[in-house]
């Protein structure tokens, strides 16, 4: 039996950590990436994960995007790893050399599944939901700061055609992280947004790591509501409570307890002490972050139900201004977001 072909599109930090796992698996694997710097780093020295528990280094083939037109190959199964606001033209970009029979999964954060379907059709596209911890300010090397052990993924059809086909993405995560095969992909997308939605943005705007911002009580009170609206929004679509990271149906049985179950399970099981959102790395490098996608959608779907998101929508308004440059990160937003949310909390 003859290979499987894998691309992956968007090869940063999550992107570089998968395709090292896969390429050192023995896939036959292309890094399709739009970092030049980070494309000729690779290609002269290859991509170095580098992990808490070891340092691995895999030799890989990358494409410049602009390269992607001379392709001859095409790919049974096309993993995007771009930001979420990429997925509609990075989906189009390589929807060409994806096979009549192969399989695109948007290995990202936000509701990114609808789009990935648009492109190349609902039976040939797979939902993922992704939590992997890591950085990269260097081309070429990679801070992992969950291995393997400690990074998680689910996987799931969007149309009847392509149940039992879920095992074709899940079986390339797993040398990644620990995979769950689910049945309602985009409830479970939902529930990452939840957690998505209380840490991403929030921690990011006081300049700290997710472990310090979560310590500061006021701060970690702005956080449970912001998840608390995104969990409103799932709720009133019709969306049940699903268990994410490797909970149980149990440990989220309690819909007043969920968003801390989630920020709790994060906190001790993927993350460490420094790490950082991947929104404030976006901030620091001067880039637009994906607070758009995850908070701004929340006040969206919210408004379409005739409801309020307050936090969400401080958030959102905030995110925009530190990208005007016309705030900060630091730990005096927090009063913005309090006054912006309405609602004033204690120190």
């Amino acid at each position: 039996m003859a290979a499987r072909k894998i691309a992956i599109v968007g090869t940063g930090a999550n992107g570089a950590s998968i395709g090292a796992d896969l390429v050192l698996a023995g896939e036959d694997v292309v890094f399709i990436e739009q970092w030049p710097a980070h494309v000729e780093a690779m290609r002269a020295h290859g991509v170095t994960i580098n992990m808490p528990e070891r340092t691995v280094t895999a030799a890989v083939r990358t494409l410049h995007l602009c390269e992607v037109a001379t392709l001859r190959d095409t790919f049974d199964v096309v993993l995007l790893l771009v930001k979420a606001y990429d997925t509609r033209w990075a989906a189009h970009l390589i929807a060409p050399y994806l096979r009549p029979d192969g399989l695109m999964a948007g290995v990202q954060n936000g509701m990114t599944t609808g789009i990935v379907a648009e492109a190349v059709g609902p039976e040939r596209a797979i939902g993922a939901v992704i939590e992997i911890t890591s950085a990269m300010t260097v081309p070429g090397v990679v801070e992992r700061h969950s291995g393997p052990d400690r990074s998680w993924f689910a996987v799931g059809s969007v149309h009847p055609s392509t149940r039992g086909r879920e095992e074709d993405v899940a079986s390339l995560l797993r040398h990644s992280g620990a995979v769950e095969i689910v049945d309602d992909i985009e409830a479970t997308k939902w529930m990452k947004l939840v957690s998505n939605a209380t840490t991403l943005a929030t921690t990011a705007m006081l300049g700290m790591s997710m472990v310090d911002a979560a310590a500061v009580p006021a701060m970690r009170e702005v956080m449970l509501r912001s998840g608390s609206e995104a969990l409103e929004a799932t709720l009133a679509l019709g969306n049940p409570v699903l268990p994410i990271f490797g909970l149980t149906r149990e440990d989220v049985a309690h819909p007043d307890t969920v968003v801390e179950t989630l920020l709790d399970t994060l906190l001790t099981g993927f993350v460490l002490p420094q790490s950082t959102t991947t929104i404030l790395q976006d901030w620091r490098k001067g880039r637009h972050s994906e607070v758009d996608d995850i908070n701004g959608h929340v006040v969206r779907t919210l408004r379409q139900l005739g409801r309020g998101a307050p936090v969400n929508e401080a958030v959102v308004e905030l995110a925009h201004m530190i990208e005007r440059g016309a705030l900060q990160p630091g730990p005096s937003v927090l009063e913005l977001l309090d006054e912006r949310s309405g609602r004033s909390v204690a120190r």
